[in-house]
């Protein structure tokens, strides 16, 4: 299914007053000031600490409540399932979560503390995804994916309609991906509005699952993962989101892991912002060079995830 412009709006709707509006900084003065003119949008302030409730809230929300009562379950790289089970523990639901031997404990313990049953299941997220689908199946929860859900993208995508809102005169976007569901509802949501913005994603060199993919001009599988940014690290994506990400997502760059976590420990030593490696990847593409912007130009960067695994 395509999501457009309407679904990612009835979304805006549809989740009103179960999130956060959260704010925009300008990236100066900064002691080590980035190139071009920056805004940050702090989605790593959004509740459960990443932009994920979006689309968990938009999903839930669109079940049939049959469905829902019977609980929720999902695979995730550690975001994902904060989001389920938030949205879990708000509605009252039972809530399991699938999570790959790579999540942090820290990850972990918070996904208990929203009341999830957790299962540590495979070293990477396709092999806990094939568990939470068995799952689903045996159980009759509903099962919510991270990012081919177009409920999903949808609800990511009300992000895109929120930061044109508050920086209107943004050039160029700078996004993370993983699976690609931010990414693809992001873009869908700038490109429909505001066609001229560029959109520029960013993988690790670790995980280079989409860029691979456009390279072969079909969906790949990549062979292993070697990024320690877990949130970033499917080895396939889906086809939905593929589509979406060709269609409207103009470059994809990438970065290291010791980029990633040098621009963690910039948002913290600049702007007191605790962000995980995945939620600086973005920034990491600014002050590596894998995108340089004009001395002029207006970028809006997307710090999507809360953590500390870039600066502790």
């Amino acid at each position: 299914m395509t999501v457009t412009l309407d679904d990612i709006r009835q979304a805006r709707a549809r989740i009103a007053g179960a999130l956060r509006h959260t704010p925009v900084v300008e990236a100066a003065p900064a002691r080590e000031p980035l190139p071009g003119r920056v805004a940050l949008k702090l989605e790593c302030l959004q509740v459960t600490g990443s932009f994920k409730p979006r689309g968990a809230t938009n999903a839930l929300r669109s079940l049939d409540p049959a469905a829902a009562a019977r609980g929720l379950t999902t695979a995730s790289g550690g975001n994902h399932g904060l989001a389920v089970a938030y949205v879990g523990w708000r509605a009252g639901l039972p809530t399991t979560i699938f999570l790959p031997a790579s999540v942090p404990a820290a990850k972990v313990a918070k996904i208990e503390q929203w009341g999830a049953d957790v299962r540590v299941t495979g070293q990477v997220w396709d092999e806990s995804n094939e568990a939470a689908l068995a799952h689903a199946a045996r159980s009759g929860q509903a099962y919510i994916h991270p990012f081919a859900d177009p409920m999903v993208m949808a609800g990511q995508g009300t992000l895109g309609l929120e930061l044109l809102e508050q920086v209107p005169d943004a050039e160029t976007l700078l996004v993370a991906i993983g699976g690609g569901g931010l990414a693809a509802g992001v873009a869908t949501a700038v490109k429909a509005i505001r066609p001229g913005v560029r959109v520029v994603g960013i993988e690790p060199v670790g995980a280079p699952t989409l860029r691979e993919s456009r390279r072969a001009g079909h969906l790949v599988t990549l062979p292993a993962i070697t990024t320690e940014a877990g949130t970033l690290a499917p080895r396939r994506s889906a086809e939905a989101t593929f589509a979406a990400i060709q269609a409207h997502v103009d470059d994809i760059v990438l970065v290291d892991d010791p980029a990633m976590r040098a621009a963690a420990r910039w948002l913290w030593s600049e702007h007191a912002i605790a962000a995980e490696m995945s939620g600086a990847a973005a920034v990491a593409a600014l002050t590596t060079g894998a995108y340089r912007p004009r001395p002029d130009e207006r970028v809006a960067v997307i710090v999507c995830g809360a953590g500390t695994d870039g600066i502790a």
